[in-house]
């Protein structure tokens, strides 16, 4: 068997495959872009909020959360895609978990950006 790679060059390999997910998540899926618009431009607004360190990573974190786990909702999207485009129950049950974990995470925004923000101005 052939070794594979090992050390930086495994770094570097496995950096390069990140930007091609990257890349057709942005190409292929609308809901990626605008989470990751919204991630850039809410991120804006807690650098300029009087908040904590601790407190700009909870703000900034729980939004790139949502990122993460768009991600993985579009991965496995696209693995059901590709098995068939026929109904079928399990691959409904699959999507709709995919999207319930994404609506967890944004309740994740929700409740961390509520609490702050209440906190700053009240």
């Amino acid at each position: 068997m052939k070794p594979g790679k090992t050390g930086i060059s495994r770094i570097i390999a496995a950096t390069g495959f990140s930007m091609q997910g990257f890349k057709a998540a942005w190409t292929h899926e609308a809901a990626v872009r605008q989470e990751i618009i919204g991630t850039i431009i809410l991120s804006i607004i807690a650098i300029a909020l009087p908040v904590t360190h601790v407190e700009l990573i909870l703000l900034i974190g729980s939004l790139l959360l949502v990122v993460i786990v768009e991600l993985l909702n579009s991965a496995v999207e696209a693995t059901v895609d590709r098995i068939g485009s026929e109904f079928h129950e399990l691959s409904g049950r699959a999507k709709d978990i995919g999207s319930a974990a994404v609506f967890v995470a944004l309740m994740i925004v929700a409740l961390v950006w509520g609490v702050i923000l209440f906190d700053v101005f009240f």
